[in-house]
């Protein structure tokens, strides 16, 4: 008997001003800021970490998200999101920005016991950073220029992390351009560039909010637990 999978819709994002953004991939990188690379243990002068996440992770401005099973430790890391129009393989720095379609503000949901435990055994982050709903992303501002300013996550109101942007060790220019040196980009690709010091649990009923320069504002709330 042949197997006949469902027709699943492609995710896609609000643009400001009017439209959609159709998601291809999602990918993200950690050790980006040196606040957070040494709040996790780490030295921030070894080389960036990549990881993915599946389009099932994306989820607008306004969503709930379910407090996700296997884990008592679901923390927040807010992020500046750049959204490719373009493709490309192997980029150079210098072209990298055009390849851009725009920019919003995102926050990567992590199981942090699991990815502590998977970092302990040498194993991937499938699993800490990949369950439904764990890379809210708010309205994209199309715009090829990276925006200047603040980073500010809260919870409840109250911040949890701010730092400005230029404290990134690497601009989103070069984040491209490595990354297309091991992989072809596509356009609809999501690319997370990391995020400061100031991570820390949420629980069912928090409102998360991220707001990054200018860009329009991600607001999520975090559902009850997944039953296991």
């Amino acid at each position: 008997m042949a197997l006949v999978l469902p027709v699943r819709e492609i995710p896609t994002l609000p643009v400001e001003g009017g439209g959609a953004f159709p998601v291809h991939r999602v990918f993200g990188v950690g050790r980006n800021y040196a606040g957070h690379a040494r709040e996790m243990g780490m030295s921030p002068r070894r080389a960036p970490v990549w990881f993915t996440k599946p389009d099932t992770c994306v989820v607008p401005d306004g969503s709930t998200v379910p407090y996700p099973p296997a884990t008592r430790a679901l923390h927040h890391e807010g992020e500046l999101v750049v959204a490719l129009g373009e493709g490309g393989e192997a980029i150079p720095e210098g072209d990298a920005l055009a390849h851009v379609y725009g920019f919003a503000a995102g926050l990567d949901l992590t199981r942090r016991d699991m990815q502590t435990v998977a970092r302990q055994h040498g194993g991937p982050w499938a699993l800490a950073k990949g369950f439904d709903g764990a890379a809210p992303v708010g309205p994209i501002r199309p715009g090829q220029t990276p925006p200047q300013g603040t980073l500010r996550l809260t919870v409840n109101g109250l911040a949890r992390q701010e730092s400005g942007l230029d404290a990134m060790l690497r601009p989103v220019a070069a984040l491209i351009a490595t990354l297309s040196a091991s992989i072809p980009l596509r356009p609809g690709d999501l690319l997370f560039t990391g995020t400061p010091s100031g991570v820390g649990p949420v629980t069912a009923g928090d409102h998360i909010a991220v707001e990054v320069a200018d860009l329009p504002r991600l607001g999520i709330t975090i559902g009850e637990r997944v039953a296991p």
